[in-house]
């Protein structure tokens, strides 16, 4: 319904120069005020809400100097009548009482919105102007949005209030907040999708990284952004964004088969291991489930139970039960992680011969405070010097790597530095493919000490820059022990659990079974990232883990290794 002398479109004018009466004109419609164009609102180019004024504010009177309100009568009094006398207001109705507004209960003016508050400003809770119900009659250039009671913005963004108020933005009743998607400053990883968690291409990590996304903001600017001149916080310069590459990103969990079990109790478990070792024969299937549903923390306080209630030492009754490969995988079970990986790497270099693979798979991969521990636990432990026997052992470039991992001095900043990733690539290009012969201490150099996610970046760039992948161009320039160490360094960066898979793969296929290596990836990652190696497996070999083990293993040997995997 409408009111007579109510605007359709618009508010009420204030008296006009020239000597009439601003209040009402004939027709009963209010004039709109006067200024250019006329219309109101918008104003000129299209924001809203402008007043005519000169100088867009809002409201300002037509008067000279812009004074609000200023009546059009000597010395400015306001408000002044322009009948006889002078008495202001006089209203044309009935008693002469001005202002009357038609509406019920004769208050006025009122504002269409809410409580009849006149006029509001466009912030949380008092968006401006709010319809009635049904919405007013539009004028033109002044659409109102259905539903939301709020005007859009002009070009290039309406001006926000300093900071993510409230009713701005997102949950609000205002303008849309910065943008989240790709590109956007503060988005989601730009490099790389959801992963497994360490360091690398979805490798776990000692801490997570997200990438900051990249990219120009959109067309006009961030609509909820400051106006420009403004001294508000202003938009993150984009940055490059990064392109996710092999579908794996640093930052995900991992997990692990074996988890630690609830409402343990060491002394009960101490006791079922005692019961399984006592009298004639042994209960293997005892002892595989306890033993494969502990965690490594767990293990060691079953030791400690047994001997307090026993005084006998649980590996040695354990060893005199046990044989063969499941003695070597139940040992392997109750040693501590960090004692695991030392006792390891020194039978790897007794005797005749070293076994390079072994010191690969764990220098290789480890992150800094798992090689300090280890170092610290080969001199405590086993009295011997990690170093030393590096040196005595090894030689050459692959010498020269170890060494160098051995230091556990690796840059562990997560944040990546793309200009350092390019001029890394360029470098390993010059170093390897781009010349005649290898410079070995380059790739050792960067291989060695750039943080898993800049190498991440760094072997992008190489892929772009060569136009091969790194590991390609490792496997051209190197041979021998050297590129397989290389090689382990970048493929933990690409994929961990892909790497570990292959390690898993290659101890099982052909004739006879690697049962060593087999025993060390399945406990070693067994409460670390199990499960991704499995799903790499699969994906990789088209062939279950669980299924290959069940084919190349028999005997307790294989039900303890199914435990441990799953299903």
């Amino acid at each position: 319904m409408s009111y007579p002398g109510y605007p359709m479109s618009g508010y009420p004018a204030y008296p006009q120069s020239g000597g009439q009466s601003g209040y009402p004109q004939a027709g009963g419609q209010y004039p709109y005020p006067g200024g250019a164009g006329g219309a109101y609102p918008p104003g000129a180019g299209g924001a809203y809400p402008q007043a005519p004024g000169a100088g867009g504010a809002y409201p300002q009177a037509p008067g000279a100097g812009g004074a609000y309100p200023q009546a059009p009568g000597a010395g400015g009094a306001y408000p002044q009548a322009p009948g006889a006398g002078g008495a202001y207001p006089q209203a044309p109705g009935a008693g002469g009482a001005y202002p009357q507004a038609p509406g019920a209960g004769g208050a006025y003016p009122q504002a269409p919105g809410a409580g009849g508050a006149y006029p509001q400003a466009p912030g949380a809770g008092g968006a401006y102007p709010q319809p009635p119900a049904g919405g007013y009659a539009q004028g033109p250039g002044c659409p109102y949005q259905a539903g939301g009671g709020t005007y859009p913005a002009s070009a290039g963004g309406y001006p926000a209030p300093q900071g993510n108020q409230s009713g701005w933005g997102a949950g609000g009743s205002g303008y849309p907040s910065y943008p989240t998607g790709p590109g956007a400053p503060g988005s989601a990883p730009g490099y790389g999708a959801p992963g497994y968690g360490a360091p690398g291409y979805g490798a776990p990590q000692p801490t997570g990284q997200n990438y900051s996304g990249g990219g120009a903001p959109p067309p006009g600017g961030y609509p909820s952004g400051p106006a420009p001149g403004s001294t508000g916080p202003q938009p993150t310069p984009a940055q490059p964004s990064m392109p996710n590459i092999g579908g794996l990103s640093i930052g995900g969990a991992t997990q692990g088969t074996i988890k630690p079990v609830a409402n343990f109790n060491a002394q009960n478990d101490a006791e079922i291991l005692r019961q399984a070792m006592k009298g004639a024969g042994t209960n293997e299937q005892a002892i595989i489930d306890v033993v494969s549903n502990r965690s490594n923390e767990q293990r060691q306080k079953i030791k400690l139970a047994f001997k307090t209630l026993y005084g006998k030492d649980l590996i040695k009754d354990l060893k005199s039960e046990l044989s063969g490969n499941m003695e070597e995988i139940i040992l392997a079970l109750f040693k501590p992680t960090t004692y695991y990986d030392a006792w390891s790497l020194r039978k790897a270099m007794e005797g005749a011969g070293t076994q390079d693979r072994v010191l690969i798979e764990i220098l290789c991969t480890r992150n800094n405070q798992e090689i300090r521990d280890i170092v610290r636990c080969y001199k405590e432990e086993l009295g011997r010097d990690l170093e030393k026997d590096l040196t005595k052992d090894t030689s050459g470039h692959f010498k020269r790597l170890l060494i160098s991992m051995s230091q556990g001095n690796r840059d562990e900043n997560q944040t990546v530095d793309m200009q350092k990733a390019t001029m890394d690539a360029e470098r390993l290009f010059r170093a390897g493919e781009g010349k005649l012969g290898t410079d070995e201490s380059a790739f050792n150099m960067i291989l060695a000490t750039r943080s898993f996610p800049q190498l991440k970046a760094t072997i992008h760039e190489y892929g772009r820059l060569a136009n091969r992948e790194l590991l390609k161009s490792i496997d051209r320039e190197f041979s021998g022990d050297v590129r397989d160490g290389m090689l382990a360094i970048v493929q933990c960066v690409v994929n961990r659990p892909a790497f570990f898979a292959e390690k898993l793969y290659h101890s099982m296929k052909g004739l006879g079974t690697s049962d060593s290596t087999l025993i060390r990836v399945i406990v070693t990652r067994s409460e670390i990232d199990l499960v991704q190696i499995k799903q790499a497996f699969w994906e990789k070999y088209q062939k279950g883990l669980r299924t290959m083990v069940e084919s190349d293993t028999s005997g307790d040997y294989k039900r303890m290794l199914l435990s441990i995997i799953g299903n």
